[in-house]
């Protein structure tokens, strides 16, 4: 395979990641899964999709001046992404996070360059009055600077950049003559869902399983709760998950997420964080259901290195 000519921006660098078929960890008359690896994107994770959508999308609707300052509230991902597109595009960004996110991904933000504002979480969980602070916070900076907000959570330019996302899953199952029968993921604004299941059944009928952890089904017994898995299960229905992107809700056990998430890495080469081994694991079990000689497709949405200081990689 030919190498890319010189790329004109790192923007450019977003997108096109590899397709893997797992096989250690995949049992005996399952299905084939799919992993589409997003962990080599410029920042490590999926969410740079996102960011250049919404920006560009911004630019062009002319919401977004020259100069001016972008905010918003995040568990990270799209913190660091939004901070990367902003520092290309000379953007300066306002983040509000918090300390129940991964360390690793408020240190970049602010290595591109954004202004960090971290709320306190109760004992480092992820609950719903955890994200009601943080967007408190985004509405003061907004007052205070007269800032444009991304609003992650209903920015359908969010399912422009996902969609390219589905669209690559066609080409290269098509290329090797593989058919979807299922795609799986786990929901936080639930963007990239939306956007890839969307595209996926532009290609034929898929099946499309939303998943969330057993700690807070939101989605599939109307109740929230704490957990850890980071980006998903805010305490709402998102309202990018519409009746028509999805057939089904799923609670997956985190702790068995958890520790998937080392033999992801040791027998696969697959290393990602907690949520991608909650895809997995998700993928795994529809895979049991479904049998041999059908497909099931998920997403690694970033790269192990961001949750190298928790306890997610212990032995």
């Amino acid at each position: 395979m030919g190498l890319p000519g010189i790329r004109s921006s790192s923007l450019q660098a977003i997108g096109g990641t590899p397709l893997v078929r797992l096989s250690r960890v995949v049992p005996d008359g399952a299905a084939d899964i799919l992993v589409k690896v997003e962990g080599s994107n410029p920042t490590g994770s999926y969410k740079d999709r996102m960011a250049l959508a919404v920006i560009e999308g911004a630019e062009r609707r002319g919401t977004l001046r020259p100069g001016q300052r972008v905010v918003e509230f995040t568990g990270g991902s799209t913190g660091s992404s939004l901070a990367f597109v902003c520092a290309v595009k000379g953007y300066p960004l306002s983040i509000v996070s918090s300390d129940a996110f991964a360390p690793e991904k408020l240190r970049t933000m602010r290595a591109f360059g954004a202004d960090v504002t971290v709320v306190p979480s109760e004992g480092g969980q992820i609950t719903p009055d955890l994200f009601v602070r943080m967007r408190g916070e985004v509405d003061r900076i907004i007052e205070r600077d007269g800032a444009f907000w991304t609003d992650q959570f209903h920015n359908v330019d969010a399912l422009t950049g996902y969609a390219e996302l589905g669209r690559e899953i066609l080409q290269q199952t098509g290329n090797d003559g593989v058919g979807v029968d299922v795609f799986c993921a786990a929901v936080g604004t639930a963007g990239m869902f939306a956007g890839v299941s969307t595209a996926l059944r532009q290609g034929g009928r898929v099946r499309a399983v939303a998943l969330e952890p057993t700690a807070s089904p939101m989605l599939s017994a109307g109740t929230a709760g704490p957990h850890r898995v980071e980006g998903v299960a805010t305490g709402i229905v998102p309202p990018l998950l519409t009746a028509d992107t999805f057939d089904e809700a799923r609670a997956v056990d985190e702790e068995e997420a958890r520790r998937l998430a080392l033999p992801l890495a040791r027998q696969e080469g697959i290393f990602t964080g907690t949520s991608g081994a909650l895809n997995v694991l998700g993928a795994l079990h529809l895979a049991g259901e479904i049998g041999k000689g059908h497909a099931v497709v998920t997403v690694a949405p970033d790269t192990g290195l961001k949750y190298l200081t928790g306890d997610l990689f212990n032995d």
